[in-house]
């Protein structure tokens, strides 16, 4: 029962060190206001253009920007330990290294969690309210599972940039990396092969997206998961090997 209770203790460290970051602090709250700022703007477009669009329906169209908050909130947890000598520190207190990762990974699945329902929460509020102000038309009534698969698709994408801070060390490279496969390389190959699907992002997009031909949003998921679980393996790995 020692190592559990250790590894909530390192967790609920590791949680209150990102309270006291003013960096994850600014991240988080940016991207609540950014999407309810932007949900409201597209809710009002589609209003002015006399069209249907549902909280759902502006939520995923809001995705592609909000998603660049959750993807420095990952990078984060790890990174800006390492810019400074606060990694050494935290050795020292947790000397074994994969327990360190364990803890640290947790903090940054919860606070991943937490943004993510509060950006995407914010979101269907603010797009509802300005619907309902600006008297857009009426349509169907959302149904819970498009919203629930935003934040899903948010939080793995948290955590796919959190196991590449892992494995890369430094904030800059970790975010200008995982920010180039997501906004950039994934779209230029999406137009160019299917095979594209399998990618991180494009393989969990399939929770909220379009339905896709050979993945579910099952089987999205776990792709995306399992490729989460080999950058983080493969980070763990060289994290223990190698010094601070």
């Amino acid at each position: 029962m020692r190592e559990p209770v250790r590894l909530l203790n390192i967790t609920a460290a590791e949680l209150d060190k990102l309270r006291t970051l003013p960096a994850a602090v600014l991240a988080t709250v940016g991207t609540v206001v950014v999407g309810i700022a932007l949900a409201a703007a597209l809710a009002a477009f589609a209003a002015e253009q006399g069209a249907h669009a549902s909280a759902t329906d502006v939520v995923v169209q809001a995705v592609p920007f909000v998603q660049t908050g959750l993807i420095l909130l990952g990078v984060l947890p790890f990174s800006h330990e390492r810019a400074g000598s606060q990694l050494t520190t935290t050795l020292a207190a947790v000397p074994r290294r994969g327990l360190l990762v364990a803890g640290k990974t947790l903090a940054a699945l919860a606070m991943t969690v937490l943004a993510a329902v509060a950006t995407v929460g914010g979101m269907l509020a603010a797009a509802t309210t300005t619907a309902r102000l600006a008297d857009a038309p009426a349509g169907p009534a959302d149904g819970p599972w498009g919203a629930v698969g935003v934040v899903a698709y948010l939080v793995l994408v948290g955590l796919f940039s959190h196991a590449t801070a892992l494995l890369v060390r430094d904030l800059v490279p970790a975010l200008v990396g995982t920010l180039s496969l997501v906004l950039i390389v994934s779209p230029v190959l999406a137009g160019l092969t299917e095979h594209a699907r399998w990618l991180p992002d494009r393989a969990a997009a399939v929770l909220y997206g379009p339905a896709d031909p050979v993945l579910t949003a099952a089987t999205g998921g776990l792709v995306t998961l399992a490729w989460i679980g080999l950058v983080g393996t493969a980070a763990t790995v060289l994290f223990a090997r190698r010094d601070p």
